[in-house]
């Protein structure tokens, strides 16, 4: 029979006097001349603590900080006496904000949206996430000129602001091209946005003229890039399908051949008799198992 799942936290947030709460580390030298920090004061002083500080309860009435110790610091700065607060049932710090998925540009395009459509204005946000009120109308019209597909498959995605320029140069047909090779190579740069648009055809672009001006190619060198950046697409997409099953069968056989190494009759063989054989074998075994550690 199952058993049931415990609540983590006390569900009453707390205001806890600061002097109460007993940090587990050091804020690293010359942290709050990071622009992050500066981002978290300007949010603390602007809107308040908007994620409460995790604590963990200690004989004596006192908390022991669990995550929350740039916020603590940034509340300090503003004069603060009392710190918002949910308290945790375990004082493990390690599932906490190690494991955050942050927000994706597309996300914070639809919050700062929401917000100026619920009357926020744009130098209460921009003062907020302290960045210029430039940069939040440029990223109120993130989507403009964007397809509603490349919109929906990016939308989690850590696309930077300079490759949706880029995106926005092309049609929505190459667009969505662009964007699904982005997902398949893992790489959301504006430098592999900027290749792809260069390899772009002219009948892709709005304005293929701008794009010649800009790059400095011949037509002759664009159709040779084109026609290099298109086979190698192929190549890759052809591995693509085949990875999986390719990982599939070494997984199993690199399994194989550690239980077959690990008789200690069959590795004196081995080494005896096919040595280049042993070599190769332990070579597999501990490549596959380096893999993995590594995705663990």
């Amino acid at each position: 029979m199952n058993s049931p799942v415990k609540i983590a936290f006390e569900q009453q947030v707390l205001q806890i006097p600061i002097s109460k709460l007993l940090p587990t580390r050091a804020l690293p030298k010359g942290v709050q001349e990071s622009v992050k920090y500066r981002g978290i004061a300007a949010s603390v002083a602007e809107v308040g603590l908007i994620e409460p500080i995790s604590v963990a309860r200690q004989r004596g009435g006192t908390f022991l900080i669990l995550d929350g110790h740039v916020r603590l610091d940034a509340l300090i700065a503003l004069g603060a006496t009392v710190a918002a607060c949910v308290v945790a049932s375990d004082d493990e710090s390690f599932t906490y904000n190690k494991r955050v998925n942050r927000l994706a540009t597309i996300q914070e395009h639809y919050m700062i949206v929401r917000a100026l459509e619920r009357g926020v204005s744009e130098e209460k946000l921009a003062r907020a996430l302290n960045v210029d009120v430039k940069v939040i109308r440029q990223r109120r019209h993130l989507l403009s000129g964007i397809s509603q597909d490349v919109a929906e498959l990016l939308k989690d995605k850590p696309v930077g602001h300079n490759a949706f320029q880029k995106l926005r140069k092309m049609k929505p047909i190459r667009q969505l091209e662009v964007a699904e090779l982005m997902v398949s190579a893992n790489n959301y740069t504006s430098s592999y946005a900027k290749a792809l648009l260069a390899t772009s055809k002219p009948a892709d672009l709005h304005k293929p003229d701008d794009l010649k001006k800009s790059t400095g190619l011949s037509s002759e060198q664009m159709a040779r890039l084109e026609r290099g950046m298109a086979s190698l697409n192929a190549d890759y997409k052809e591995l693509e399908v085949s990875y999986g099953d390719d990982m599939l069968v070494l997984v199993v056989a690199s399994g194989f051949l550690e239980r077959l190494m690990s008789k200690p009759e069959i590795e004196r063989f081995l080494e005896t008799r096919h040595p280049e054989f042993s070599e190769n074998f332990r070579a597999i075994v501990q490549a596959t198992s380096l893999d993995h550690a590594s995705t663990v």
